[in-house]
């Protein structure tokens, strides 16, 4: 069976290379969602085996995400995908629950590397 992903980014490219990375390495795209409020929404409707959320986008951000799924569920396997120059945000979401993160620009074995990790 298929591990399940849910993509968070307002970057409709980053959302694609993150979901044509997953599919190659045997994951199924579940949704995707590009701002913290329909992250939150989409999570609890889906019910993905893990995640990928940017940390800055419009409207609601990643932090929001965050608080929002980790609340309802506190195993929610979430790797933030983020700009190296958001250090304070990035530790922001450690406090919050995050699981792991990569930086943006990322390497695509990296990232299945920590999705696969956090599964596993």
């Amino acid at each position: 069976m298929a591990k399940r992903l849910l993509v968070t980014d307002d970057a409709i490219i980053i959302r694609e290379i993150i979901k044509d990375t997953a599919r190659k390495a045997g994951w199924e795209i579940v949704g995707e969602a590009s701002n913290g409020q329909s992250a939150i929404e989409k999570y609890h409707e889906l019910k993905p085996d893990a995640m990928t959320l940017d940390l800055v986008m419009p409207q609601y951000d990643g932090l929001h995400a965050l608080k929002g799924i980790l609340s309802d569920d506190p195993n929610a396997k979430i790797v933030v995908v983020s700009a190296l120059d958001q250090k304070n945000i990035l530790k922001d979401a450690f406090k919050l629950g995050a699981s792991d993160f990569i930086v943006k620009p990322f390497d695509h074995s990296k990232l299945m590397e920590t999705l696969e990790r956090l599964v596993a």
